[in-house]
């Protein structure tokens, strides 16, 4: 057995073995369905109804606020038009109403667009004041079309709903909501080497402080290279965290299976509808559902699946072997943190445009480029696969991954033979600039 294939076995034994890594395996999915049912718990709760007076002068708008009680339950308006102000904004400051909604009596309907007043204790939320001005707008609209001797019930039939059929220039029907879709899965496939590089590269990188710490690392050096050393590291880490991913899924999987047998609802007894209806809401959904399981069967799911592959081997082996060599060149996680910032960016500028440009042009040239640069390749390509990409593209983009991939190994092993040994010094870029040079 090589040397190589030696340190990967203790690096992944080593892992495996460790308490917390089995403890993090097999709690980590529980805890991940607790946090969900808990929010989903909070979620279904219903808030407390927020009580807010209406005192309008006007005597026009009290009925659009108090008419939608019936409709949500969030906020409860009440006509307080009678009542004095001042005794209402005492109400107010002893927290008896969540808010005073005040509308002055004036001549002029078109006036009111900026003299109405909301009183509170605390800021509302914008949704709440979104709310308010659009009922306000809406009534003092229609009271404009009035004056104009303008029919606000025709005004209000003549208005067009349009939906657009999407078709394809080949003849087949097409559906909404396809591209996002398709930046879901890619997204989800890039999110979990993005995750996958963090975790275990960071792990990859506290193996080689403890071992520089411990001095245990100056007996490894004595029987093997320093890259020996790191590649073992960097591919055992690997495949501990791919058990651990692995396993996160079967028990994910068994959990989400269990909880449709014993939590399922059957939504049919409870969908009360006639016959007829019901016949043609299902023929509308199954024709819906065909179209879409069409589109993500006309998707590259090959390609996407291998690319998920390559990008995954070479993005983790690319940023883990940043993670080595920092792990090297420090002696305590503190000092780690001025190197991880220039690692973390490129990973966090992938994700950004990943999801704001790749979803409104994949085929542009600022997705196009970042899916060229190694570091920001193996989350950007993957976000553009799902939209199709010429395979000259993807050809290119990973063979400048694997390319930086093997000069920054070449590096790395640089920094981590000379920092592996170095104790006590604190170093700098000018330092690590140093290391490089070293031919000794």
């Amino acid at each position: 057995m090589s040397i190589i294939s030696l340190i990967i076995k203790r690096e992944f034994v080593a892992k495996v073995r460790n308490k917390s890594f089995i403890v993090m395996t097999f709690l980590s999915p529980l805890l991940f369905v607790a946090i969900i049912a808990f929010i989903a718990y909070l979620s279904s709760m219903k808030a407390d109804t927020k009580e807010i007076a209406v005192h309008d002068e006007s005597g026009l708008f009290v009925k659009e606020f108090t008419t939608k009680n019936k409709e949500d339950d969030t906020y409860k308006y009440i006509d307080l038009s009678t009542t004095a102000v001042s005794a209402l904004k005492d109400s107010i400051t002893k927290e008896r109403y969540e808010g005073l909604l005040i509308i002055p009596k004036s001549s002029e309907v078109s006036d009111l667009e900026t003299k109405i007043q909301f009183v509170s204790n605390s800021s509302p939320s914008i949704v709440f004041i979104e709310q308010v001005q659009k009922t306000v707008a809406n009534k003092i609209t229609k009271i404009n079309l009035y004056k104009a001797n303008l029919d606000t019930l025709a005004i209000q039939n003549a208005q067009s709903k349009v939906n657009i059929s999407l078709a394809k220039a080949s003849g087949e029907q097409s559906v909404k909501g396809v591209n996002e879709i398709k930046i879901a899965i890619g997204g989800g496939f890039g999110y979990l080497i993005m995750m996958f590089i963090i975790i275990y590269g960071n792990m990859v990188m506290r193996s080689v402080i403890e071992e520089k710490t411990n001095r245990i690392i100056e007996i490894i050096i004595s029987s093997v290279k320093p890259f020996q050393l790191m590649i073992g590291k960097i591919i055992g880490t690997s495949l501990a965290g791919i058990l651990q991913f692995f396993i996160w899924a079967v028990i994910g999987l068994s959990i989400m299976f269990a909880a449709s047998m014993f939590f399922g609802v059957n939504m049919g007894s409870a969908t009360k509808m006639p016959p007829e209806l019901m016949s043609e809401a299902q023929m509308q959904i199954t024709n819906t559902a065909q179209l879409y399981i069409t589109e993500l069967w006309n998707l590259p799911i090959a390609t996407i699946l291998i690319g998920f592959v390559v990008y995954f081997i070479g993005g983790y082996f690319l940023y883990s072997s940043f993670y080595a060599a920092i792990g090297a060149a420090v002696d305590n996680q503190t000092d780690s943190q001025q190197f991880l910032i220039p690692i973390i960016m490129p990973l966090m500028l992938s994700v950004y445009v990943g999801f704001f440009s790749v979803i409104n042009d994949p085929h542009g040239t600022v997705a196009v480029v970042f899916s060229m640069i190694p570091l920001t390749s193996p989350i950007v390509m993957l976000m553009r696969i799902p939209f199709g990409v010429p395979l000259w593209q993807i050809a290119i983009s990973v063979t400048l991954l694997f390319a930086t991939f093997f000069a920054v190994v070449w590096f790395a092993a640089k920094i981590y033979r000379v920092g592996i040994l170095m104790y006590g010094k604190k170093p700098s870029w000018k330092e690590l600039y140093r290391w490089l040079k070293y031919t000794g």
